[in-house]
Formats: structure tokens, sequence, C-alpha cells
């Protein structure tokens, strides 16, 4: 397939706006999927292109949080490989049973989510995580376990999720996007390098689309550092009534 002018601008675009909005809640997925699929990529080529667009990207954030303080290492450091376990599993399940029976219950859980970020209207902005106990240290091995197998199997809102769960912990919203684009990045290469040994990945699409998204998430990560929980928080509300709406769309028709 050759790349004309006009289907590398809207690789170059899609993956910029995807990598801006990912870079920070999450959700890029829903920009660079369609992107990938309407440049003439089968669905398999195009899940396992977007995930090396989109492990670039989320490298990207990581350095980028990191650099700037917002990610409790100690804290991801234990948690990483077990996003990662879970993550190769997921995208191997992926290969021999269909995802779509997911997405009720996907969709509920993002309402659920919705709506408990709006009620408590002050969440998320400041910190009161210290360190973890037994309780909630097995609570966020489990968390990341499953989380990282749904990014391998499925996808949708895995960044939300991974938010909302380092803000039940008591991160703020910030640090919170921060810890979530370190797992994020876990289950990102462990799927990719699943995708690649089973020979799901155009190269040229995916490196072309990563560039974009590696300056993408340059400004959507430095935007985020800059202006904190006003500009994080709705822009978490955006993306997860984003994935709703997908979702309940794709349910319908």
């Amino acid at each position: 397939m050759d790349l004309s002018i006009e289907m590398i601008v809207l690789i170059v675009a899609g993956g910029f706006l995807a990598a801006f909005v990912d870079s920070v809640v999450g959700g890029g997925g829903l920009i660079a999927v369609p992107v990938l699929l309407a440049a003439g990529l089968p669905p398999h080529l195009a899940l396992g292109t977007n995930k090396l667009a989109g492990t670039m990207s989320s490298l990207t954030s990581m350095i980028t949080f990191a650099r700037s303080g917002h990610i409790d290492t100690k804290l991801v450091k234990r948690l990483f490989p077990i996003t990662v376990v879970g993550a190769c599993g997921g995208t191997l399940l992926l290969q021999t049973i269909p995802s779509d029976f997911l997405r009720p219950l996907i969709t509920a859980l993002l309402v659920v989510i919705t709506a408990y970020t709006l009620l408590r209207k002050s969440w998320g902005e400041r910190q009161t995580y210290s360190k973890l106990t037994r309780r909630t240290g097995l609570a966020m091995a489990i968390a990341a376990l499953g989380l990282g197998a749904y990014d391998g199997f499925f996808g949708p809102g895995t960044g939300s999720f991974l938010i909302f769960v380092f803000l039940l912990l008591g991160f703020d919203f910030v640090r919170a996007a921060g810890n979530a684009k370190v797992l994020n990045f876990g289950s990102n290469i462990a799927s990719l390098v699943t995708f690649m040994l089973l020979g799901s990945v155009d190269y040229r699409f995916g490196l072309l689309m990563g560039v974009s998204m590696v300056i993408g998430s340059l400004v959507g990560s430095r935007m985020a550092i800059r202006k904190g929980a006003s500009y994080v928080r709705p822009l978490f509300l955006v993306v997860s009534l984003l994935l709703i709406g997908k979702q309940v769309w794709t349910m319908l028709f």
C-alpha cells in the first residue's frame, strides 16, 4: 500500500491529536485506530500498528512526567512487571476470543467513574497518599494485573481506569496521570511485542504516526504539568464521556 500525501497528513494529524489527549488521560485509541482504519489497514493490523505508535507516545509522556517529579517511582516499580504480565496474557487471549462481550460492562464502569468524579468536585486537587498498606498493596496488584490484561485484550478506557485507581489511592490528578502513564507504557510495550511476534504491525504507518505522537505527547504532558488539576480533571471527564458515547454507539449500531 502506497503512502499518499493525503494519507500522510491524515496519519500525522490524527496521531498528534490522539497523543495530545492520551498523554494526559488516555483515550487516544478513540482517534488513532479509526485513523489507521481510514488509511486502509485491516482491523488486526490497525490494532497492532496503533500499539507501536502508542508505545512511542506513552514512553514520551512517562519520561516527561518523571522529569517533572510527578511519578511515585517506588510504587510504580512494584506494579510495572505485574502490568506487563497481564498485558501479554490479554493480547494472547485476544487472538482466540472476541472482545466485544466486554463492551456493556466497560460502558457501565465508565459511567460509574464519570458520575463519581463529577459528584466529588474537589477530588484529586491535592494528594493524601502516603504509603501502601498490605490491603491497598494487594488491591493495587490486582488492579495492575487486571488493567494490563484488559489493555492487551480490549483497551478502550485503560488510561481513565488507571487514573481512577490512583485517585482512589489518594493521588492528585496530575500525579495520578503520571503514575498511570508508567503502567500504560508497560501494558503497551508488552502488547506491542506480542503483536510483533504475531506479525500484526505495519511499521511504516506505525513509525510515521509514532513520530507525530511523540510531539503530541510532549505538548500534552507539559500542558498538564503546567496547568495542574484544573486542566486534567475536565479533560478526564470529557474523554470518559466520549468513551461512553463510543461504546454505546458501537453496541447500538
